[in-house]
């Protein structure tokens, strides 16, 4: 019986309020820095995989097309900075600093996937969201996401007067903002 007492206060030891586990939590919080921070190695993975495939294979253009909508529908507009071979070769041209942020929403403008993902962006299924009750609004999200810091005026994540840059058309799923997060406020979920 002792040993059933020990096990039941060491779960509840590691549940906070919220009936979450900080520590699995935090590995997962880990895990999406991580997988963020490598984006571009993904990118250029997956971009030279759809690349190879599209011309080993001779699929037309318009799979292609459906595809990266039906990752809109399901994700957002996660095609763009994930997936795409030309994102990727665009990338790499203009160095992925800061001050090209707003010359990479330029190559986007001819994309019919880049259209329709970005549509989607306010109605797919998964999406940015911020829990208000535990945001402390310190603006770090803000910082980092590329559409605030082009149109700070327009977009911002946890100012409810602004527009939410991850509804928007032109965010393309970088994710920086959740990385961002102190406290786990922004979530990238259902």
């Amino acid at each position: 019986m002792d040993e059933v007492r020990e096990v039941s206060y060491n779960y509840l030891s590691l549940v906070n309020s919220n009936g979450a586990c900080p520590i699995v939590g935090l590995k997962m919080k880990k895990i999406t820095k991580f997988i963020i921070a490598k984006r571009i190695i993904i990118l250029s993975i997956v971009g030279g995989a759809i690349y190879a495939t599209m011309y080993y294979f001779n699929i037309n253009i318009g799979y292609l097309v459906l595809f990266g909508i039906g990752t809109g529908v399901i994700f957002g507009k996660v095609f763009c900075r994930w997936m795409c071979p030309i994102g990727f070769l665009m990338e790499m041209i203009m160095g992925g600093s800061k001050q090209f942020s707003s010359m990479y929403q330029y190559h986007k403008m001819g994309c019919p996937i880049a259209w329709a993902s970005g549509l989607l962006n306010k109605w797919s299924i998964f999406r940015i969201k911020i829990n208000k009750d535990t945001c402390i609004s310190c603006g770090k999200c803000d910082k980092e996401c590329y559409l605030s810091t082009i149109e700070p005026a327009k977009y911002s994540l946890y100012k409810p007067t602004k527009q939410n840059s991850g509804d928007a058309y032109s965010c393309s799923k970088c994710l920086k903002c959740v990385v961002a997060c102190p406290n786990g406020s922004l979530k990238y979920k259902i």
